[in-house]
């Protein structure tokens, strides 16, 4: 079970870490802009916003990753605060922005979070 939730952990950051990339690096691209649904003005005018988001995106990766190479509690205390980081930041998302961040984001981040907390 633990192993389980570690993946699921592991997945979740690598999500994170892909959106990192897609805010603060490609936010103008045309990959971005459909990732995001986003016209090429838009883009340009609200890349440093999207590069704040993108590094906050960031910090959620950081913990989770953390909280894998970290030992027990505090590794486990890591991916608690993440995963439930990410899942309030996923509903948010989905309440403000679009539906699709629940599958997204906020999905994969309550599967890992239910993995964890079996495995505790």
């Amino acid at each position: 079970m633990t192993v389980v939730a570690n993946v699921l952990v592991g997945l979740v950051a690598l999500i994170h870490l892909c959106i990192v990339v897609l805010e603060m690096v490609l936010w103008t691209t045309p990959r971005a802009r459909a990732a995001f649904g986003t016209t090429e003005a838009f883009a340009r005018e609200s890349k440093a916003l999207a590069a704040n988001q993108g590094l906050y995106n960031g910090f959620l990766a950081l913990a989770l990753i953390w909280g894998l190479l970290a030992s027990d509690p505090a590794g486990f205390q890591l991916k608690l605060y993440g995963l439930v980081c990410v899942i309030v930041a996923g509903l948010y998302g989905a309440a403000t922005a679009a539906r699709r961040i629940l599958v997204v984001q906020a999905l994969p981040g309550v599967l890992a979070l239910v993995f964890l907390l079996l495995a505790r």
